[in-house]
Parts: structure tokens; sequence; C-alpha cells
């Protein structure tokens, strides 16, 4: 469990903001109020540690920071920079129902399972006082420690299936849990305005009400969410609604739903499945059986929640280097933080983010729109898109004038970077579509200006490097059990179309798609 040194440090925390984003906000506040009260990173290093960085005391704090912290914040200086009063679990037990990330979500299942107002939050709350919470973190841990390939074989069998996406090739033999079809297999579609036939639609009553087990489940969910420490939001969600895939364009409708939905029904499904084999094989799946029980269920996609998301092989060009070597492309590869709902811990390509709308539905719904979106939030460093951070305050986030530098510079110029679509698949952990696409920065001149600037953001807990000249590290890569199924379907789709694209700064190794 986090420990707070002071209240102010747990309230910037609750925020989900670090603190170079909270002395913005804090900048944000004063102007629009007009406070005169300032804040800057290292004055507000030293508040949240209750001391100055040699460890002596604080010493009163300046009269208008200390107003602007108080309107901000609502509660006295003198609170803000004592140390919290309760700690432990007592005190997660008695906040967790009231955190307004988690209010949306309790209400959410109160309604679905037909139980009366409040009748979540008080099961989470009961669950929370009773829970060890070391015991729920070790069974993260344990779920951590499933192989990729573990989790495939498991799918392919309960399915009774092998249309799973699956490469062979020199060192390399992999299947995948995405169930897929030959033809969703070689896109190589542009993803730019009018390359998409993507609509927004609405589904008349398309609610999904929980039986009593999925229910237990969902309680199950919160609590570990709460307890472990995993960022949750009420976020909007495109649901898939029909989907044509071909060679020379793709098509789809969608409609909205909403991200607590998703986390409390299909979400479950990768929980139970990692727990089950964590804990031995012959272990029931009543959530399995009853939301995802064959492939037709997979299949009926209009008759479920079928949420996704879009994950993309980034390669950029860079210049011949003395340590280094020839001109190459550098790969980028992620793992993925404890603080995401699912994937924790794996290795996946980056960026990885769920297709969902920011403010505007039917324009945001095209598959290039979230690519652009999760390039400026994972690598460019826009916390400003990322709706876990909070409700948006731009009307248009995505607008070019609030795009990164790095956005401008590949904008400026036709031909700097390419984005393409490679695959498309359903998932059968979770039901979940995936998009597999590939954005390659083809202008090297991109590497010495801005690649410094490059930075994953709270979703990853590190990246790597990988040069598209080391077939043999790549390869190694590849076999890696640490790969989340849709992580290892988008990086190898993303290499089939890079030996196609490269010319010599490729050198990757050669598979083939096997099995369909």
């Amino acid at each position: 469990m986090r420990t707070f040194r002071t209240v102010l440090e747990q309230r910037i925390w609750d925020r989900r903001l670090t603190l170079e984003e909270f002395v913005e906000e804090a900048e944000l506040y004063a102007r629009e109020h007009r406070e005169p009260g300032t804040l800057g990173l290292r004055h507000l290093q030293r508040l949240v540690a209750g001391r100055r960085s040699g460890g002596q005391a604080l010493g009163q704090v300046k009269a208008s920071t200390a107003r602007l912290l108080e309107s901000m914040l609502g509660a006295s200086v003198e609170e803000l920079l004592a140390p919290p009063i309760e700690t432990g679990q007592a005190r997660i037990a008695d906040q967790t129902p009231g955190r307004p990330e988690f209010a949306g979500a309790l209400g959410w299942l109160d309604e679905a399972a037909g139980w009366a107002s409040g009748s979540a939050a008080a099961q989470v709350r009961a669950r929370m006082e009773l829970t060890n919470i070391q015991t729920l973190r070790e069974r993260r841990a344990r779920r951590k420690g499933i192989g990729r390939s573990q989790v495939a074989d498991e799918m392919r069998r309960y399915y009774r299936t092998c249309d799973t996406f699956a490469v062979r090739g020199p060192g390399i033999d992999v299947q995948t849990s995405v169930l897929t079809l030959a033809e969703w297999n070689e896109l190589r579609l542009p993803l730019w305005v009018g390359d998409e036939r993507l609509a927004l639609g609405q589904r008349a009553g398309a609610t999904f009400p929980l039986a009593a087990d999925c229910a237990e489940a969902a309680v199950q969910q919160l609590t570990t969410a709460a307890a472990t420490e995993v960022r949750f939001a009420d976020l909007p969600l495109y649901r898939l609604v029909k989907i044509d895939v071909g060679a020379e364009s793709f098509g789809g409708t969608f409609d909205v739903g909403s991200f607590v939905e998703y986390a409390l029904t299909m979400d479950l499904l990768e929980a139970e499945l990692l727990d089950s084999l964590a804990d031995g094989a012959g272990v029931p799946r009543p959530v399995r059986d009853r939301y995802l029980p064959d492939v037709d269920a997979v299949l009926d996609i209009a008759g479920r929640t079928c949420a996704g998301g879009v994950l993309s092989l980034v390669a950029i060009a860079r210049p011949a280097d003395p340590f280094r070597g020839a001109a190459d492309y550098a790969l980028i590869v992620q793992r993925r933080s404890d603080e995401v709902v699912n994937a924790a811990g794996k290795l996946a390509v980056v960026p990885k983010g769920f297709h969902q709308p920011l403010t505007d539905p039917r324009a945001d719904v095209r598959i290039g729109a979230t690519l652009r979106r999760e390039l400026e939030e994972e690598l460019f460093g826009r916390s400003d898109v990322d709706g876990t951070a909070g409700v948006p305050r731009a009307a248009s986030p995505m607008h070019p004038g609030r795009w990164s530098e790095p956005m401008r510079w590949l904008d400026d110029e036709t031909g700097r970077m390419r984005m393409e679509c490679t695959g498309f698949g359903l998932n059968l952990v979770s039901g979940n579509y995936e998009f597999a696409t590939l954005v390659v920065i083809e202008d090297e001149e991109f590497w010495p200006q801005f690649g410094g600037q490059l930075e994953a953001n709270w979703e990853a807990s590190g990246l790597t490097l990988y040069s598209t000249l080391d077939g043999e590290l790549v390869t190694d890569l590849v076999r890696q059990e640490a790969w989340s199924n849709e992580g290892l379907f988008a990086l190898l789709q993303g290499l089939r179309r890079l030996r196609e694209l490269g010319g010599p700064r490729v050198n990757l190794p050669s598979f083939e798609v096997s099995g369909l």
C-alpha cells in the first residue's frame, strides 16, 4: 500500500496527477480565479515531503501560496501539510466507495445486478476490511507470471479452434489467442482521413444485465483495483457492432459504451483465466461460460459488449551512428505498469490504447484518430489527452494548435510519417477487437531532433529500443513469454510489413503466417 507523507501528497495522488501536472493545474487555477499565489516544482516537492531538502522543518508557508492551495483543495494548509491521520487498510476501506473514480462503477453495478442503491459500495467496503492486501498483490504477481503461450494454448483448447494468429520461421514458432481470418492478416491500409469507412451508430436498449456469479466477480474486480492502486476511470469506449475488413479497405459500425460496463463484464474474463491457470487446471470458469462460451459468441459482436483497442509498432528512422552502426529503424517496446487494468507487467508495443472518443464521438471513431492521440499521450508527453487524469477541459484536444512539437514537425511535410493498419482480430481472452497498426517515421531528422524527448507515460514501467538491423535480438524478442497476446500480434504484423518497406535499414527475421 502506498504511504503518503502529507495529506497534500495524498490529495495529488488521488487526482492521478504527477507533481509537474499539479504545478500546471495550480498555475491555471490561479489565473482563472485571480489568485496571486504561485507554486514551483521544487517548492511543491518540499511541501509534499513536509520537510526541506536538508531535512529541516518547512517553516511558515507564504500566505499567497497557502491561500492558493486552500482554495484548490478545500482544506487548511495546516491540514494539507500534516501526515494523513488514518493509515493502512482501514483508511482505504473507508474511502474507496466514495472516491470519484469508483462512484460511477459502484452505481452501475447496483443497477446492473438489480441491487438496492449503495449495495455495491457496502460489499466493496466489507471486502476491503477483511482482505489481506498482500494476498491480492501476490495474486496479481502470479497473474503476471503466466506466459503468453500458456494463455494462447488454453484459449485454443477451450474454444476448440486453431484459427488464431500464428507464425513460423527459422527459430520462431509462436501462436497467439487472437482469432483472425486469412483476409484480415494481409492488410496495408493507410490510416488517413478518407481511407476509413467507420461510422457511429446507437443500438437501442444495448444493456447486458449481470447474473449473480458475474456480479460477485465484479465486486472482487473493484476490490482488487482499489487495494492494488489500479487506475480506474469511467470513460466512454467505442463498442464494435459490425466490421467489414478487406484487402483494399475496412469499414465498420461502432456505438459508445462506457469503460465501467466493459471493466465489470468482459474484462473479468482475463482475471478469471489467469487465476485459473495460476491455481491449476480444472477450475470452473462461470464468467467465461456465461459471457463468451464458444466461437459463435466471440463472433457475435453485435450481441455482446465488444470493446477494443489500437496497438502500434512504432519504427523511427535513425541516421548512421559511430556507436550503433548503419542507418536503421528504432523499434519501441514497453513493459506495462502495474497501474493498468489489463496486461499488467506484460510486454507490448507502444502505443497501446483503448479505442475511445475524447470530445467528438463521430470524428474520433476513426482508428487513425485514436492512433494519433495515443502517440501524443504515450510517447510525445501530452498528459492533457489522458482521460484518466480528469475531465478534458479543451473543446478540441487534438486540434493542430494543441499538438506537441514532434507531432507538428511530422505534419509539416508529407511523407515524414506513414500510418497503416496491418491486421485485425478478436482476442479470445476478453473478446476485444484488436487493430494492429504500424507507424513508420521515415525522415531520419526526427531522431536527432526529438529522440531524446520520447518518454512513456504512467501506463509503462519502462521502454526498450531494438534495431531493425539486429535480427538476432528481434528474434529473441519475439520468442519471449512476457508478451501479451495482442501485443505480439501487433509486433509480428508490423515486422512483416517492415520487411517489405525497410530496404537496407532492415535485417529482420523471416517468418510466415501459419495455421490459417
